[in-house]
């Protein structure tokens, strides 16, 4: 699969707009400011295809983006709290709209900031794609934030808080590129197996 032949598709404010789910869909989700869009660009090779906002919680679409003819879906981004009440109820029918318009998710990306606890709202999408049986990876972003030391301790401490949460976790960082590799292998295989 070629991740460099990416093209942004349409945005959606509100569930209604969504497409039919007509092809193996590859899903971004993650707290605001997270690293989503940074994560995007690294696995496309671009600059700024997805775009990186400097304001937390600008992304209050569902994007979607073909990739060599695979579809990418990037979620807003959650748990930010400055924005509207009207925007909250917005943004969770959307989300909610979109989980259950019976997409084919072929793989769920949840990023994950690794230098810190993963957060309640980070806890409650987890437990959602668990119950909901949502093939999922972990890619723990802003890894090459943290000293060595700081690192490996927090590989153990993560081991601990996502003990409940069996699944691949990828340290990943949009800086140096490590982990892109390992994520693009898990959306490869699951690609081939939602064929």
């Amino acid at each position: 699969m070629n991740f460099n032949k990416a093209e942004f598709d349409k945005a959606f404010g509100i569930s209604a707009q969504l497409p039919k789910s007509d092809k193996p869909e590859i899903v971004f989700s993650g707290r605001s400011n997270v690293g989503k869009s940074s994560l995007l660009n690294k696995l496309f090779n671009r600059k700024n295809l997805a775009r990186v906002s400097a304001v937390p919680g600008k992304t209050i679409t569902i994007n979607f983006y073909n990739v060599d003819n695979q579809r990418f879906v990037d979620l807003p981004g959650y748990g930010y709290a400055k924005i509207s009440k009207a925007e909250k109820s917005r943004f969770a029918e959307l989300m909610e709209g979109y989980f259950q318009s019976d997409r084919n998710i072929a793989l769920v990306v949840q990023l994950i900031d690794m230098r810190h606890k993963p957060s309640a709202d980070d806890y409650g999408m987890l437990a959602f794609l668990s119950d909901a049986k949502i093939p999922f990876i972990v890619a723990l972003t802003k890894a090459d934030k943290l000293k060595k030391t700081q690192f490996l301790q927090r590989i153990k401490d993560i081991e601990k808080e996502l003990a409940e949460y069996p699944c691949t976790r990828i340290p990943f960082s949009a800086e140096t590129g490590q982990g892109r590799d390992e994520i693009i292998v898990e959306i490869e295989k699951a690609l081939s197996s939602a064929k």
